[in-house]
């Protein structure tokens, strides 16, 4: 079977993550990122259970991006173990995973994988909130190249999509659409450093 630059697409997207991903890993061991705990491992949770049924609702070509999406924030989650901060700070947090857990049993119950990746991917969306909050108050802790790797590997896999379905689109426009949320507030944040610097 001859490739198609669908796939192809998908891969680039796929192997860009990873790079992003390792930019982000290095950082952290430079003591240059610092990892917000509880954001990691419900993003860890939600990688496996988005990457598992976006495949089940059809996804081939944009796979591989949600597959380092699950493997990139495990092994972020687990340096943050050690290098991260923060742990349980809201109720948000539980409800997060509290909610993965029920879109799990929605899909098992119903056999809906589309429901459970809607589900999972509105999780996300506030799971990453602490990590936009942090972008914006400490810039210093997290990598902006990092971050736009993991745009512009999103950004691939949009046009990855060969077949314009909702549950195909929605996943790496809403992941293009966190990351620019992360980078945004780290440029916010360092202009605000930067003019508190001016003031001083």
């Amino acid at each position: 079977m001859a490739l198609n630059i669908h796939f192809i697409l998908g891969i680039i997207a796929g192997v860009i993550s990873a790079c992003a991903y390792v930019i982000y890993i290095r950082s952290i061991l430079k003591g240059e990122s610092k990892p917000s705990r509880v954001t990691w491992w419900i993003w860890t949770f939600m990688g496996a259970v988005l990457a598992a049924s976006y495949y089940a609702s059809g996804a081939r070509d944009t796979i591989w991006s949600p597959i380092v999406e699950f493997i990139g924030p495990l092994i972020t989650a687990l340096l943050a173990i050690k290098y991260g901060e923060g742990g349980i700070e809201s109720k948000t947090d539980i409800l997060c995973f509290v909610g993965g857990v029920i879109s799990i049993g929605i899909w098992v119950l119903f056999k809906t994988p589309k429901a459970a990746l809607i589900i999972n991917l509105i999780i996300d969306g506030f799971a990453i909130f602490p990590t936009i909050k942090k972008s914006y108050l400490r810039p210093e802790g997290e990598n902006i190249w990092a971050w736009a790797g993991t745009a512009l590997g999103d950004g691939i896999n949009t046009l990855a999509i060969e077949q314009p379905y909702f549950a195909i689109i929605i996943y790496p426009v809403w992941m293009l659409t966190l990351d620019l949320s992360v980078i945004t507030g780290l440029i916010l944040g360092k202009n605000r450093q930067g003019k508190r610097m001016e003031n001083v």
